[in-house]
């Protein structure tokens, strides 16, 4: 709201199927009605390419920045109305009158899966990608050979981003010099050029300038490229006006990207002793009726490569099923993959301690060891290792004093976990972020993000 251009008039998206008639172009303070039939642009794209374990390419339907002959779910714009007021916009949206045929939609992914009703007619199945990593036949066989096999289903609700601020987009076309500039909310400007200028609007890289001013919150759900961002572009050159677009409260649930949504079945071998021998996980995972920027990576590569946690666990394989639904999309949102592992994960572990001994001292006795870390990052084995102490111990000293410093020993590597002591296996800079929290969100304010070359 900060962001004005002489001469801009807002945009209203609707979200419905409707058709635009002279009623809505004819209202007051209307300068343009376009509909999905007038943008004829490219789609926008998935920017990650994840393809079935079998070598079958994964199925990636068109996405216009408006639809075209069929709205696949709710929120799905077809149409925008140009006014010299938010209030003149509104009112002409209103005059829009509905004309639609009902068609059978499928928002369950077991019952997607099954195929009698397809999002996209034209793709033959609802199944974005069939994806593995590990050796199925490996587990299976310590499976069969294990002292005790944990076994759960769990189901990662999907969750509707909610930023302080809502996402909102200016496009101003320069006509003396042909050039575009697209002010966004955005978390990745250069991102949002490349995809759009490159793939849906087809406008050179040097012909087009992107501006992020303060993201006013997002955390991943203003990371991908949405439609309203080259919907504002390409019309600032039709109407020969810089044209402005905030989405409401409201209207953000249905436009803005989701997260989560998995449905999973989890089984966990262990050995006499309780050491973990394998873990095989077979996860569902709704993509929505369309594949947003980062949408296909979340339950692949950010997800299925980080089960491991921060235990050692000798063999691990995944399988993850990609599924159309008649939903909104669902992208990258708040760690984006590495939640719904660790979720999977703990509440496994959980179940393991509950069964044999307090569940917190099984999650340390099957902690990793010095030098046995398989897929696991640094930070998050000393994040956790820290917040277990705490949890388990119950000891207020747990909570490191401003003052202290980690011994030159302990700087470095991964070590093995504490199971006494006040103090976590952490770095010194870590160790100040830790605890002067006074400090953490001081500095100066970031300026604009700019991708002028």
């Amino acid at each position: 709201e900060e962001v004005d251009e002489p001469m801009q008039m807002p945009l209203l998206l609707l979200p419905l199927p409707e058709t635009a008639n002279p009623a809505a172009t004819a209202a007051d303070g209307v300068v343009a009605v376009f509909t999905g039939d007038d943008m004829e642009v490219g789609s926008l794209p998935c920017g990650w390419q994840v393809d079935s374990t079998d070598g079958t390419p994964m199925r990636e339907p068109a996405l216009p920045p408006l639809a075209q002959g069929f709205e696949r779910h709710v929120g799905d714009q077809f149409a925008v109305v140009f006014a010299e007021s938010l209030q003149q916009a509104q009112d002409a949206a209103e005059l829009v009158r509905v004309s639609y045929d009902s068609l059978p939609a499928v928002v369950d992914m077991r019952s997607s899966l099954k195929g009698d009703t397809l999002v996209h007619s034209d793709l033959g199945s609802n199944v974005v990608y069939d994806w593995d990593i590990g050796d199925p036949d490996e587990i299976d066989s310590i499976m069969a050979d294990a002292h005790h096999v944990t076994e759960m289903d769990i189901r990662n609700n999907r969750l509707v981003p909610n930023p302080i601020e809502t996402r909102s987009a200016i496009g101003d076309y320069d006509s003396a010099h042909d050039n575009y500039t697209l002010y966004t909310t955005s978390q990745n400007p250069h991102v949002i050029r490349l995809l759009m200028g490159a793939f849906v609007l087809s406008i050179p890289e040097h012909k087009l300038r992107v501006v992020a001013p303060d993201v006013g919150g997002g955390f991943g759900s203003k990371i991908y490229h949405y439609a309203e961002e080259a919907i504002v572009t390409w019309a600032s050159q039709k109407v020969r006006r810089p044209v402005k677009w905030t989405s409401g409260r409201s209207e953000a649930f249905l436009s803005d990207a989701h997260g989560r949504d998995h449905i999973t079945t989890a089984k966990l071998a262990l050995d006499a002793d309780g050491k973990f021998l394998a873990l095989k996980v077979e996860t569902l995972a709704n993509m929505g009726a369309y594949l947003s920027t980062f949408a296909t990576a979340v339950p692949t590569y950010l997800y299925a490569t980080l089960l491991a946690g921060v235990y050692t666990t000798p063999a691990i394989h995944c399988n993850v099923k990609a599924i159309f639904t008649n939903t909104v999309p669902v992208d990258a949102y708040r760690g984006a993959g590495r939640p719904e592992a660790t979720y999977l994960l703990e509440r496994l572990v959980e179940r393991v301690g509950r069964g044999a001994r307090d569940g917190a001292d099984g999650r340390i006795s099957t902690s990793l060891a010095r030098g046995a870390a398989r897929m696991v990052s640094l930070w998050s084995f000393e994040v956790l290792t820290f917040l277990r102490q705490s949890l388990v111990h119950g000891e207020a000293q747990a909570m490191l004093p401003r003052t202290w410093r980690p011994p030159a020993s302990l700087r470095g590597g991964p070590r093995q976990a504490w199971l006494r002591g006040p103090a976590p296996p952490t770095s010194r800079r870590r160790a100040w972020l830790l605890t002067d929290r006074r400090r953490v969100g001081g500095g100066r304010a970031a300026p604009a993000h700019d991708t002028t070359p």
